[in-house]
């Protein structure tokens, strides 16, 4: 469950990250198969209304939830952010499935103490609810100007295969249950 980080925006569905992951479970021989239910432009709180369907649907033993980026570069409040996704995260669990929440961090024109608060959250749902945790999505990525496309947010085809590489090893631990 993400967003246009994980739909893969301006990519060729074959190239994002998320389409990695299915070939790199593949290639290490585990039987997991992958539902990328992310929607460019997705909030937090489109990502509550549409995950009930979707593990009804899918009833998956893994969730990731990569969303909370737009509900900050929105300016949202913090707190309507935090509950969603805590209700993401206890819905998921209520339904068998671990958890993996992906952090992001937002720009720093957008004031330290946002900031702070914002990359705050996942750290702390992620302890306070037992969950796998990605610190920051595009750690390594978000600050090379090469490996994001001209809008500043989104990045490359190139920087796909890092940023499945900054998920794996937490991704990993679950994949083994």
């Amino acid at each position: 469950m993400g967003d246009s980080l994980s739909a893969g925006y301006r990519l060729r569905a074959s190239e994002s990250w998320v389409a990695l992951l299915e070939k790199r479970l593949t290639t290490e021989h585990l039987p997991h198969r992958v539902i990328n239910a992310s929607i460019s432009g997705e909030t937090s709180s489109g990502g509550l209304n549409r995950l009930p369907q979707a593990l009804h649907k899918h009833q998956p033993e893994i969730v990731i939830i990569e969303l909370g980026a737009n509900d900050g570069l929105r300016g949202l409040p913090l707190s309507l952010m935090r509950k969603n996704l805590q209700s993401m995260i206890t819905t998921a669990q209520q339904n068998d499935a671990d958890v993996l929440l992906v952090g992001m961090r937002l720009p720093p024109n957008y004031g330290p103490r946002y900031t702070q608060g914002f990359a705050q959250t996942f750290t702390e749902l992620a302890r306070q609810y037992k969950t796998g945790l990605v610190p920051f999505l595009l750690k390594g990525v978000a600050t090379q100007a090469s490996l994001m496309q001209s809008d500043g947010l989104h990045p490359t085809a190139a920087a796909q295969s890092r940023i499945l590489d900054t998920v794996w090893p937490h991704l990993l631990p679950l994949l083994s249950h």
